[in-house]
């Protein structure tokens, strides 16, 4: 199995894992998340993706935070805090996968002559 294949394997398990997770409480499922976010980072993301992964890490993380608030909207509010673990969740594996894409390219721009 090459590398490609694992990496897409490891995003699709971790994006199950995130959504599943908002529904079943596991203390372990954060641990599993960032593993399988670093694997993707290391795996998946080209040179040539750098750029729009990285911008979408940001995009998912701000818009993540930014909704938090809206669980205390009475009516709407009640549906948003079912759904908000899913994105916070999915944030934890991203974020490792971003980390790891971000110092990637600043080591490959440093190491340019």
């Amino acid at each position: 199995m090459d590398m490609e294949k694992i990496g897409g394997y490891a995003f699709l398990i971790g994006v199950i894992i995130a959504v599943l997770a908002a529904f079943v409480q596991m203390p372990e499922v954060p641990l599993v998340l960032a593993v399988l976010g670093l694997i993707v980072g290391l795996l998946n993301v080209t040179d040539k993706e750098v750029t729009k992964f990285l911008l979408a890490a940001i995009a998912l993380g701000f818009s993540s935070a930014s909704l938090s608030p809206l669980a205390m909207t009475p009516g709407l509010g009640m549906y948003l805090a079912m759904i908000l673990p899913i994105f916070s969740n999915i944030a934890v594996f991203v974020a490792p996968a971003a980390f790891v894409v971000a110092l990637k390219t600043i080591y490959n721009l440093a190491n340019k002559k």
